[in-house]
């Protein structure tokens, strides 16, 4: 193993050992399962923010975003990029406050409890369902952090790809099994830090090897579309695309799934004061939109390196998911002091998978322990036991996903897309109405769910297989969440209005967000 490798090595070390300590230091503060999975709603607006978007954004953001962009231009990236700051907006603006207000009402601690309580679902039919999308959702999707972070360490030491996956799952159930939630707050706050320095570390050594943003833009220029959100170019077949209305809307429809993501929601449930949330919706609307612009800056960066051959020639938009590790080793090469900084962009891509598989496990865990074992069966369990059962549940999932994630051939980014949708349209739909109607039932809820996965499912692998060349071949989460919705208004409709109890502390919940 060569110096600069070593150095590279112990930046990693030092960033890892880190969030273990981090999590030691939390399971001090975990009392019970109330603060395992929610710290006792005592996170601060900047940590709720940031963990927010930390958790939510993943290696997508420092690796998928700027290869789009780098390999198709801009308009792809840029549609994606603007629907999901503008859902990371509303989301914030509409979603948190009331939310936060309602869970604290009703003493929800987890979003199918907020469900059940909300509708008046005394027998948990939707705690049930809600708790089986979560964990059917969340395994895959946490098994696509741990196969990135398997993946990274495996091309970076030469290592075998399964002891890197298993290594870095360890870390990650270390900490989210010691600390809980506060633990993996904390630690995507600190995260969320290392992917912003590690995207402006980037872009920095980008235009400092180019000269100037002149030379790289004009690079680009070349090519008509490229720079243009309506046509896009295609670096690898040297054509111009077309952007047209449908495309726009179905990229757009990614901020659509901020409604729906249980670790996002988590955190505006549990923020300290909800006061402080304009804070935090500042605070988060503007790091997204600076993250997201960078990253794609990185993307048409990208070209002028890849021209002047200081990264590879990348024959797709997959294979320029490497472009950021690419620039890192390069910049590694020259030296031991730009090796720990090639580290720390290292340690920035690790951490943005990082923060999103820890809150994956605790929102699946959570869904196993408290939703199903504790409300939906009926089990009651002391403090103690609850705690020991979360942790438990915490430890299993995560084999499970160690499993899934076994073949490093799995798609990470195809997985993640599925996943974002299929929480979008089953959950976001549900949170709007259910936030903001107070005719809706829990059987408008219920036909909601069930119809909004089943269209993922449906739209995913049978629409889009056999009208793949027609205009029925957009993203799954448009189309589930328009008929999730339709079906939670008409059932909630014809089915008996909500009784006396639920309506009253909607009124209540109402009242209290205008004050």
């Amino acid at each position: 193993m060569s110096g600069t490798t070593i150095v590279i090595l112990i930046a990693i070390v030092i960033y890892l050992c880190m969030m273990v300590v981090i999590g030691a230091v939390f399971s001090k503060k975990n009392k019970n399962t109330d603060d395992f999975y929610l710290g006792g709603r005592k996170l601060g607006p900047i940590v709720t923010a940031m963990s927010a978007e930390a958790s939510d954004m993943s290696s997508w953001l420092l690796m998928g975003l700027p290869a789009v962009a780098l390999m198709t231009g801009v308009a792809e990236a840029f549609w994606t990029a603007l629907g999901l700051a503008v859902g990371t907006y509303l989301n914030w603006l509409f979603v948190a406050k009331r939310l936060r207000v309602y869970t604290s009402k009703i003493d929800a601690v987890t979003l199918p409890d907020f469900f059940a309580k909300r509708f008046g679902d005394d027998k948990h039919i939707i705690t049930l369902i809600a708790a089986l999308f979560i964990v059917v959702f969340f395994i895959p999707y946490t098994a696509s952090g741990f196969a990135a972070c398997g993946k990274l360490f495996s091309s970076l030491f030469n290592v075998q790809y399964e002891v890197a996956m298993i290594l870095s799952a360890i870390v990650i159930v270390v900490y989210c099994t010691l600390g809980g939630f506060l633990a993996a707050s904390t630690t995507d706050f600190i995260q969320a830090i290392i992917m912003t320095i590690a995207l402006f570390v980037v872009v920095f050594a980008g235009v400092g090897v180019m000269n100037g943003f002149g030379t790289i833009f004009d690079n680009v220029s070349n090519f008509d579309g490229y720079m243009d959100v309506f046509k896009g170019y295609d670096v690898a077949s040297k054509t111009t695309g077309s952007y047209g209305a449908l495309p726009v809307a179905s990229t757009l429809a990614w901020g659509l799934g901020y409604f729906g993501m249980p670790h996002i929601l988590l955190r505006f449930m549990a923020i300290e004061d909800k006061k402080k949330l304009k804070t935090s919706r500042r605070v988060a609307s503007v790091w997204v939109v600076i993250s997201m612009g960078v990253a794609i800056l990185i993307g048409i960066i990208g070209y002028s390196l890849m021209k002047e051959a200081i990264v590879p020639t990348y024959a797709n938009a997959s294979a320029a998911e490497t472009i950021i590790v690419d620039v890192a080793k390069w910049i590694a090469s020259h030296g031991y002091v730009p090796a720990f900084i090639g580290g720390v962009i290292l340690a920035g891509i690790l951490a943005s998978t990082m923060s999103t598989a820890d809150s994956q496990l605790l929102a699946a865990a959570s869904s196993v322990s408290q939703n199903l074992v504790q409300e939906t069966f009926k089990k009651k369990l002391s403090e103690k036991k609850g705690m020991i059962l979360a942790r438990v549940c915490v430890f299993v999932i995560s084999v499970i996903a160690v499993f899934l994630a076994l073949d490093p051939s799995s798609s990470v980014f195809r997985i993640v897309s599925f996943a974002w949708a299929g929480f979008g349209a089953v959950f976001g739909p549900m949170v709007l109405f259910g936030l903001f109607w107070k005719r809706m039932t829990k059987w408008g809820a219920i036909a909601g769910m069930i119809t909004g996965g089943a269209t993922i499912f449906i739209w995913k692998f049978v629409v889009r297989e056999v009208f793949a060349d027609t205009i029925l071949n957009i993203y799954e989460l448009l189309p589930a969440f328009i008929v999730a919705s339709i079906f939670i208004v008409i059932i909630s409709l014809v089915t008996k209005a909500p009784d006396e109890k639920v309506t009253k502390a909607f009124d209540e919940v109402k009242a209290e967000c205008k004050g």
